[in-house]
């Protein structure tokens, strides 16, 4: 007598689905709401229907993969097939109020996008931008494609940090803008649109407008990552941002004195308010040690530390003082690119695996087809 095949339940199929994750809203499809239909045949085999936000959608392919990895581990699944339609405008609507993302959901652009990270203080002074700029070219030695968006539009200095000052972008034929690049990394910076020492005196709406232009308006084309180099502060651009890229997390620098530490503690407050996770926290002007070898902890010891111990995230780095750190980002040449050697490029360097590590795999669509396209009979 043959053996009686257990067909699986579909409770246990769309348990199975709460495991796809949404790369651009960090959320189950499940709890999503994206799941169509799930339909299981007598011979074991379950098709899946999933809704996507946009028809063009460039991450099928990984929607594809993580679902048939997902429900193919389910008890009595013999194969899986994995079908796409697109949300009605009432069900993103209904999406969009129930994530409070006013701004709309990330299409486009952001969604070529695999990691955001917002870099952020709380305070100035620390070194963030500096920081932002090496951390993102030593991502691109990890063979990462990224990008760097100055939002810091009161004190802008990424142009100069990457040897930019002075450059236009370019548009391209799709009217996008198009970021300049250096050391591997594509930057954008409102710096690029006015005079280098022009203070820019914007309020909430005009840098709310700004900030969309940047993240939809430019060709970032696919990035592993985007950093954004916030501004000092917990206040309009900050929550911008979290309206526009909802998928984005933090990063949080602080130097290890214990009044920057807990400045960078209400930023990580600000970041729970809106929904944004905290990804890890840098510790940047890590003491200083002379030639000769002797050691100063000019900021004090162990902030950066205390910081990730209270609110439960890892201490992706301890950056140190170095000369040549300075130096090199006033000379547009990031450390990372020209002394990876230096104590602070190591460190950065080390930051940047971390993050690497802890971002999600991407996995690419497959290439369409290319062929001759017959007009069908009838």
């Amino acid at each position: 007598m043959a053996d009686t095949v257990t067909l699986p339940a579909e409770d246990q199929i769309r348990e199975a689905l709460k495991g796809v994750i949404d790369p651009e809203l960090k959320r189950s499809v499940v709890e999503l709401g994206m799941v169509r239909s799930v339909v299981i045949a007598e011979n074991g085999h379950v098709a899946v229907k999933i809704s996507l936000t946009t028809g063009g959608c460039p991450l099928k392919g990984t929607f594809t993969t993580d679902t048939n990895e997902r429900v193919m581990a389910v008890e009595g699944v013999a194969s899986v097939d994995v079908t796409f339609d697109v949300l009605s405008p009432e069900e993103k609507d209904a999406l969009k109020k129930k994530l409070g993302m006013p701004g709309g959901l990330p299409t486009g652009a952001l969604a070529k996008i695999g990691s955001i990270l917002c870099i952020g203080s709380g305070k100035g002074g620390v070194g963030k931008s500096s920081l932002t700029s090496n951390l993102a070219v030593a991502l691109a030695q990890e063979g990462k494609s990224v990008g760097v968006l100055d939002a810091d539009v009161w004190g802008y200095s990424i142009p100069r940090m990457f040897g930019l000052g002075g450059q236009k972008p370019p548009v391209n034929a799709e009217r996008k803008i198009v970021p300049l690049e250096a050391h591997g990394v594509k930057v954008m910076s409102i710096g690029f649109f006015v005079d280098e020492d022009s203070a820019v005196v914007w309020r909430g709406p005009m840098l709310h407008k700004a900030l969309a232009q940047f993240l939809q308006d430019v060709d970032w084309g696919d990035l592993d990552f985007l950093l954004i180099d916030l501004p000092p502060g917990t206040g309009d651009v900050s929550m911008t941002l979290a309206q526009l890229v909802p998928q984005s997390e933090f990063v949080l620098v602080t130097t290890p004195q214990d009044t920057a530490q807990k400045v960078a503690r209400r930023a990580a407050e600000m970041a729970d308010k809106v929904s944004i996770p905290v990804a890890g926290v840098i510790e940047n002007m890590a003491g200083f040690v002379t030639p000769g070898g002797e050691r100063f902890e000019i900021f004090g010891k162990g902030g950066g530390q205390a910081l990730a111990d209270e609110i439960d995230v890892p201490l992706l780095g301890s950056v140190p003082i170095t000369m040549p750190l300075r130096e090199q980002a006033d000379a547009g040449e990031p450390i990372v690119s020209v002394n990876p050697d230096d104590p602070a490029s190591q460190a950065i360097r080390s930051a940047a695996r971390g993050l690497v590590a802890m971002a999600p795999v991407r996995v690419q669509p497959a290439p369409e087809p290319i062929g001759l396209s017959l007009p069908m009979a009838g």
